[in-house]
This record gives structure tokens, sequence and C-alpha cells, in this order.
């Protein structure tokens, strides 16, 4: 009797504790009564007699005392369809991954917008004997922009020729140079009217394009860095160094004149990061050019160059901080446009260097080149008629001037010069830094203030007809409004956008994230976008109102930094009339699905309304789980919650073609019987539309009979056919359990490997009353007296 006493406390102490791990248990009222009421529900469905009572509790608390809470987790992967329609109100929304870009209950205060273009620009004076002219003032010069004279607000002079000296060469007995297991990250320092720290002094930024730069290539680049800094720096002199890599621009040292720091952040670079840490880095941690951001190579190299385009311009744009005069050195092997589809973007990444004072310089790493007539080990062996004609030669040296031509025309567009078929690589960073000797800065407000893009001719002179050479840069493009982008300008933008680390929110973003397995390693994703239809603009175009909205997203593996996968796409709806009024209550949902395999993630997704330009951003990490390693609990899948079951063919707009439309609904789990399941996302279901609620269960790989640890426990037996699982859902409010389904039974599906056991349940909640809920799934499988529980928050509107 005692024993039976100690083991009846014993399981109560256990399921006590279950309790108070498992959150998804706690708001049930009477846990013994629901516990008991569930096991009774399950025993009847199997034919069996359950005990009562304490026994009833006992034996439902020996099992789920093995239990430990779990955690939902979201995901991403493989495109797999596209889909927008018309849908319910937006609301607020939680996780599943599920958020969005703005809390729609902060309140929308007033924003006060200023904006002023100061236009700086360095001038060399020299006269007739080519003599620098020194004690100019800004009454002295004359600056027009488009024949508009412009009131110069700023002029300081830089004089370096007389106070620079040549510094003793260091040598290994003088140096201290400490290789770091982590390279830190800094930020460029601005000068303030209290400290002109960079006045009269040599301002060089080297920049390492770690994307462009094999492995002898990016070692002659360090290598020469190091040789300028130990021999040939002088006085004058303070040096930053940049690195592009992974995806971004980091500055790994502010403008210095500390040699042993600059030489221990070279000697780093070269060596490798996290040499003295247990675990080194490998190749996963570095650029991986075969995540291509396009569908194959071509779009891929397109999007690549933009890429180091648009880094080398947000570096431009960092150095802008600083006032004085910068030159760039600029380390790449090679750059080579995409016929027209970068000079957007080389524009604008000249313009942004221009803007800022940064005269780009740029060094190819590879030095003196002796190409071999049929290339070299680094390509395969060429084939055909073009090997015998000199086709092949022809276009391995084609190909080589035109990688070259890109950095002599980026170097020229900027002010600076390109150093091409030289070994001496520090040579060029010598005539960089000879270039800035003495010279004005000019700074002013320009009185035209229209963003039209066109480009401003700028014309300085000395007054009162003083006779001088000027040498000073011609004009600049001025800023553009969105509507007089043209095409290439509209791509830039969002690709800009996209590798802002700082989010656009201009347009409001809901985002639903959820996963099932496809396989014992793969796992389809689908992601749900919701836009509030008040937000979008309508044009009249054609005799309908049509709006267009443009997406553009991205995928990263967290543990690599590596891009996996992408979506680049555009919708252009047209709505009736009476389908147009409706916009401006109703949200438009976009739909995509991915293939990934079990990992941690990043997603950052933008859409952008094409007739207004606004932006909106929405950035999450998510993981995705590994199933096949769940043994504590029974697997399931996400669970999507809906309001709507449509027939693909009323969906406003699809952008899969017929065949990939085939291939997609076959592959996704939400589809079927030509009727599509979409996923609420803001958990928010109205009077009179009733809820959908799917996921899906599966059956746990098979253990290893051979290894013990894996061995099926003694007291559950084999089971020699599959048996079902039952599950319910549950909705509860203020701790009180108001609707609750019948158990549904259902058994592994005999044609999938995985046992997948698909669960729908449709919900009439018409007679509950309006507020929150918290809605609870509950899965159980008597067999191996396992169980699953998921929980969301859901609200019910008149």
């Amino acid at each position: 009797m005692m024993r039976a006493q100690a083991r009846k406390s014993r399981f109560v102490a256990d399921w006590e504790k279950v309790r108070a791990r498992t959150p998804a248990l706690q708001p049930v009222g009477r846990p013994a009564l629901l516990d008991v009421v569930m096991m009774r529900r399950v025993a009847a469905l199997l034919g069996r007699k359950l005990p009562s009572g304490a026994k009833a509790l006992t034996h439902f608390a020996a099992f789920t005392a093995r239990l430990k809470p779990c955690p939902f987790k979201a995901t991403i992967m493989r495109r797999a369809g596209i889909v927008v329609l018309l849908g319910s109100a937006v609301a607020g929304l939680r996780p599943q991954q599920v958020g969005q870009n703005q809390n729609p209950a902060e309140m929308q205060g007033f924003t006060l917008k200023v904006q002023s273009n100061l236009v700086v620009e360095a001038v060399e004076v020299k006269d007739k004997q080519g003599h620098f002219v020194h004690g100019l003032t800004a009454k002295d010069f004359v600056l027009t922009e488009d024949g508009v004279p412009q009131a110069i607000r700023y002029c300081e002079h830089q004089d370096l020729a007389e106070t620079t000296k040549p510094l003793l060469a260091m040598t290994t007995a003088t140096e201290d140079v400490t290789i770091y297991d982590r390279l830190a990250r800094a930020q460029i320092a601005p000068e303030t009217m209290d400290n002109q720290r960079y006045k009269n002094r040599r301002l060089l930024a080297f920049y390492f394009d770690m994307s462009a730069l094999p492995p002898a290539d990016e070692m002659r680049a360090l290598e020469a860095g190091e040789k300028f800094v130990r021999t040939q720096m002088t006085t004058a002199d303070l040096v930053a160094i940049l690195r592009y890599q992974g995806g971004s621009v980091d500055i790994l040292q502010d403008f210095t004149a500390d040699r042993n720091r600059l030489l221990s952040i070279l000697g780093t670079m070269v060596v490798g990061e996290g040499q003295g840490l247990a675990g080194t880095t490998d190749d996963s941690s570095s650029a991986d050019t075969g995540a291509a951001f396009g569908q194959d190579d071509s779009e891929f190299n397109v999007f690549n160059t933009d890429r180091q385009l648009s880094a080398l311009q947000t570096a431009a744009r960092m150095l802008g901080q600083v006032n004085e005069k910068k030159s760039l050195l600029y380390f790449a092997s090679g750059l080579r446009l995409n016929g027209i589809d970068n000079l957007a973007q080389m524009h604008a990444t000249a313009d942004e260097a221009i803007k800022a004072g940064v005269t780009i310089w740029t060094v190819d790493a590879r030095g003196l080149v002796a190409n071999a007539p049929m290339g070299d080990a680094s390509q395969g062996s060429p084939g055909g008629q073009a090997m015998y004609t000199g086709a092949s030669a022809q276009a391995v040296t084609t190909n080589f001037q035109r990688s070259q031509d890109t950095l002599y025309a980026l170097a020229g567009d900027t002010g600076g010069k390109a150093f091409l078929d030289n070994n001496d690589l520090s040579r060029g960073i010598v005539e960089a830094r000879e270039s800035i000797s003495d010279y004005y800065i000019l700074g002013y407000y320009t009185t035209n203030t229209e963003p039209n893009g066109k480009f401003r001719r700028i014309r300085i002179s000395l007054a009162n007809n003083q006779e001088a050479k000027l040498d000073y840069r011609q004009g600049y493009y001025a800023a553009k409004e969105f509507n007089k982008f043209n095409d290439v300008d509209r791509e830039r933008q969002l690709e800009d956008a996209l590798m802002l680390e700082d989010p656009i929110t201009d347009l409001t973003i809901a985002m639903e994230v959820d996963y099932f397995q496809l396989n014992r390693a793969e796992y389809f994703v689908p992601i749900i976008v919701k836009i509030p239809g008040r937000e979008l603009a309508l044009a009249k175009r054609g005799g309908a109102e049509v709006t267009r909205i443009d997406f553009v997203g991205e995928i990263k593996d967290l543990v690599g930094g590596t891009t996996v996968s992408n979506v680049r796409d555009n919708v252009n709806i047209k709505l009736s009339d009476a389908t147009a009024a409706e916009l401006a209550h109703r949200p438009i949902e976009y739909d995509a699905g991915f293939t990934l395999l079990p990992g941690k993630y990043s997603i950052k997704f933008l859409a952008r309304d094409d007739e207004t330009g606004r932006i909106g951003t929405f950035q999450t990490t998510f993981v995705i789980p590994n199933l096949n390693k769940e043994i504590k609990r029974i697997p399931i899948s996400a669970v999507v919650l809906s309001s709507q079951r449509v027939d693909l063919r009323d969906a406003v707009y699809d952008a899969a073609k017929a065949k990939e439309r085939a291939k997609e609904e076959a592959a996704n789990p939400l589809v079927e019987d030509g009727k599509k399941l979409i996923p609420s996302v803001t958990r928010v279901f109205s009077t009179g539309h009733r809820i959908y609620v799917y996921f899906q269960a599966y059956k746990p790989a098979q253990l290893n009979e051979q290894s013990p640890a894996n061995a099926q426990p003694a007291n559950v037996p084999a089971q020699p056919n599959p048996q079902p699982l039952f599950a319910f859902v549950s909705l509860y409010q203020g701790g009180k359990k108001l609707f609750e389904t019948a158990p549904q039974s259902v058994a592994p599906s005999a044609a999938s490997r995985l046992g997948v056991m698909s669960l729908s349940f449709d919900l009439g909640v018409d007679d509950l009353p309006r507020g929150s809920y918290d809605c609870q799934v509950t899965v159980v499988d008597p067999a191996t007296e396992k169980a699953a529980f998921w929980r969301a928050s859901i609200s019910l509107v008149p």
C-alpha cells in the first residue's frame, strides 16, 4: 500500500514538472479532469477500456513525463509557385515564423525631412610656371553651376608639398606585428571644427575586393600594401583599410599613421582570421561565387558585377564623411561589364565617388600577364572550330582587355588612373599618393534642388581675371526622382535597397514562413507576403485600374553567409472598377516557395510600389528543424491557419508557367484538388468565415536496431502495421476552453516513405464571442505514447 502511494505521488510530481516545462498544457482549467477526458476519447477510438480516476492520470503522465517543450521553428527554400490574391483584412500578427516590418499599434507621428545639397570640390591651382598658388580665399574663386553663380560657403587650403618627409623604413627588429584571431570593424571618424585631424594629410584608402581576387592575386595585393607601409610612407600619409567580402563592406581600420597596426591587419588578412582558435575557418566562411542570384551564369555575372560596383559605391559613401580629398586604391583582378546591364550601377558608383571627393585608383592585382593562346589551367580545354581559326585565342585576349577597360574607365571617370600590367603594385600606391600635394577644398549649397538626374556642369575660375591653371572635376549628376527612373535605374534601386543595413519600411509588409518535409533531406518552405491595399497606388492604363508591385528576396545561410536562394518577380494586376474600390479595404497576398536543407537562415524580402517607388522590407532569421532527429515528440510540420480555400483559376495573378505550375502544385501541400489554402498571416478571422487548420505529421525515421542507444524501449511493443494518430483543435479564452473539435484519426500514407499524415480541420466559430483566443493543436500517438502540441493566438472580429 505504501509503495502504491509512493508511486502515485511520483507520477503526480512528474506531471506537475511537465506542466511547468510545457506552456502549451497550462490554460486548461482543471488539468487532471481534462487529461482524463482526452485519454478516454483516444481509448474509445481504439476500442479499449481506460481505467478511471487517478490510474488514467498516472498512465497519461507516465508517457508525457518524457516530453520537453518544443518551440516552433520556421524556415525557407527554393521556388515552387507564385500567386497573388485579394484577401481578408490586415491586422497584427505573431510568429510561426510570422511577423511584419511595422507595428500597426504604434502612433504614427509627423516626419520632418530637411534636405540640403552640399557639393564639395577639390581644386588644384598652379601659375604659369607650374608652381602651386597659396594664400587664396573663398573671395578669390568664382564658381558657377550650369552658368548660375554659386555662393562658396567653405574654403580650406591643404598644403602637403613643404611638410612631407619620408619615414624610415621598418625592419623586423623595429616593427611590432600582431596576428589577430578576428579583425575588428571600425568607422570612418569625421573631422570636427575643433579637431581638424585630417588637415594637411594625405588620405589613402586600401580597398581589397576579395570577391574578385584569386588567392595568388590576393597575396600580391596584400604584399604591395605591406611594402608601401614598411618602406614608402611619409609623415603626411594616413592609411585606411577596407575589405569587401561576404556581401558586406567592412572598415578594418580608420585613417591612421600607426604602421604597426596597419601591418598587423594586413598580416592577419594574409594568413587568415581564426588561426588561433580551435575551430579554424574553411571555405564555407568565404564568399561563394557559385551562389548565383540569377538562374544561369549570365544573370549571375550581371548581378555579381553590380554587387562589386555597389559595394565600391558604399565604400565611397563611407569615405564621404571626410571633406578632404581621398584616394581609394581598388585592388581587383579585373572587372568586366556585361554589356549595358551594369552601366547604370557603373555611373552611380562613379557619381557617388565624385560627390564624396574620392578619387579611385584601380590596381590590377594580376600584374604583368602572359596569356596562353589556348587558355591556362583555370579553364577547360577548348574545342570546336574556334580553336583552329584563332577565335578561341582572340576571345581570351578580348575578355582580358575588357576586364581592364572597366578598371580604366572607373579610374578615369573619378579623376584617378589605372595601374595595369606591372608587377610592382606598390608603385600604383605611390602614384596615387603623389597626386595629392596641394589643393583647395571648396564647398557650396547648390541653388538647383530639382532631382532630375541631369548632368550639372561646374566652372571654377579666379576672380579679377587672375591667370592660373585650375584642375578640378567638371560636374556631377544630380539626384533623380523615381518617376524619372528608367528600367535599369529601377533595378539598381532595388539592389541598393537589398544591400542596405537599415531596412526601408515605407510599405507595411506582413510575412509568414512555413515548412513541410518533402523527403528525409529536403523541406518545402512556402512564404506568404501580405501588403495592405490602401498603401498601393493605382494608375489608369488601357481602360482599367492597374497596380504593379516589384518583389526581390534573398535567403542566406547564417553559417557560411552565402546566398542559397533568391526570388525576383513583379506583379502587374489589372482590376475592375468594383475590385479597385475594394483594394483600399483589402490586402494583396503574394506567395512563393523554396526547397532548403535543415539549417539556420536569414531572409530579406523587399516589395516596391512601382507607381510611387515606395519600398517595404521584411527581414528575419529562421531555422529549418531536422525532423529526422525528433525522437521525443511526434514530428509535425508548420501549422497553417486560413479562412480561404480558393480555386487556382480565380487568382488575380499567377506568375508560374503552365508546365512549372503543374510541377509546383504537385509539390505544394497547400494545393489539393485544384484548390489552394491561403494562410491567414495575420490570424484575424471575421464573422461568416470558417477557420481551416492544416498540418502534417510524420512517422519518425526507422531506428537503427543494431545501435543500443537507438533501440526501441522495452515497454513499447513492435507495431506490425502502421497505427493511426489522433489530433484535435481547441480554442481557449481567459484560461477556459470554449471550443474543441472531435478527435480525428489518420494513418500514415502507404505511398510515402515519410509516413506523411495530413490533418485538416474545418472550424465553425460563428457562435463564439468575438475577441482573442489561444488556438491549440494536440497530436497523440497511443502506439508510441508520444505527443505534440502547437499554439498560437488568433482574433475573431465582427
